[in-house]
């Protein structure tokens, strides 16, 4: 590596700060959190700025590359599971660009910051600048795997030279593309449904999931809110395994053998005191679950539970 020793430090505490941050906001970071970044030595060093390719002053070259939620630029994974990344501007000579340029060359780690909605990034790191295309205004970038690089830095090994590296990277940023998806998923429906369990009204977002109706897996499984349902850990699991289903007509329908089950107060009302009850739906119709999706999945539990 041929950055300076600071500019290295400062990089290695960004990337255990964001460890942090993970842990306690979850996969989807704040803007206020990023913007106000962490201290180092008594400066502070934000993890993004106005710009999509962000260096902090306190650092040599760039720190992070962002995709905001309304970007102007046409930032996408390609179909060889890369990312394509846009220059700033139309001058490949432009500073910003110089430096991803220069981050390229030394093998520099960056952060990927994805807005999902506004004020809403999920965070992808260590990235790296692995191709430059003036003709076409881009750079490619794949994402790594985080366990190896703090591996790498921890025992001072430089991977430049590492075989694997193209499989793995390729591998590791379909993984990225797809968590990317599942938590814009995952903020559409809990939006729509405001921040609350569609069954028992649960409004800790931190335990609130975005259930498919139909499975993703399916080709009518589309990852879009008439799809989904926000759920709770609890009835998330419930749906999941067939304990209950939701009609076409938004009641909620237990299985059999759970009503005629005896046990604690957690069965009594967060299961069998749902029965025959109505959803909460979204206010505005078009995110409202569609009947059909729901029939095909409510069919499903007929046939699984004998219903």
């Amino acid at each position: 590596m041929q950055y300076s020793t600071v500019d290295r430090e400062v990089r290695t505490a960004a990337f255990d700060w964001l460890n942090v941050q993970r842990d306690l906001h979850g996969n989807v970071l704040p803007w206020r959190v990023l913007s106000d970044g962490f201290a180092f030595h008594g400066r502070r060093v934000p993890l993004l700025g106005a710009q999509g390719i962000f260096r902090p002053q306190v650092m040599e070259l760039p720190l992070s590359i962002t995709t905001s939620p309304n970007s102007p630029y046409s930032d996408a994974f390609t179909p060889d599971g890369r990312l394509r990344y846009s220059y700033r501007g139309t001058d490949p000579n432009h500073r910003d660009n110089v430096g991803l340029r220069e981050a390229m060359r030394t093998g520099t780690p960056l952060v990927y910051l994805h807005g999902i909605a506004k004020g809403r990034y999920v965070a992808a790191w260590p990235v790296y600048v692995v191709g430059d295309n003036p003709a076409g205004l881009c750079f490619t970038v794949e994402v790594d795997d985080k366990l190896v690089q703090d591996a790498d830095s921890r025992f001072g090994r430089d991977r430049s030279d590492d075989d694997l590296a193209p499989i793995r990277r390729g591998y590791v940023t379909a993984l990225c593309k797809r968590r990317i998806h599942q938590e814009a998923f995952r903020e559409r429906v809990l939006t729509a449904y405001r921040e609350q369990c569609a069954l028992c009204k649960l409004r800790h977002e931190e335990l609130l999931d975005a259930a498919h109706i139909v499975a993703d897996s399916d080709p009518d499984g589309e990852p879009v809110v008439r799809n989904g349902l926000a759920l709770c850990k609890l009835h998330h699991a419930a749906y999941d395994r067939h304990f209950l289903s939701v009609r076409p007509d938004y009641l909620i329908e237990i299985r059999k053998d759970l009503l005629e089950e005896v046990d604690g107060p957690v069965l009594k009302h967060g299961l069998q005191g749902l029965h025959l009850k109505q959803i909460q739906v979204p206010r505005r119709p078009t995110d409202r679950p569609d009947p059909a999706l729901l029939l095909a999945r409510h069919e499903r539990f007929t046939l699984i539970t004998g219903a």
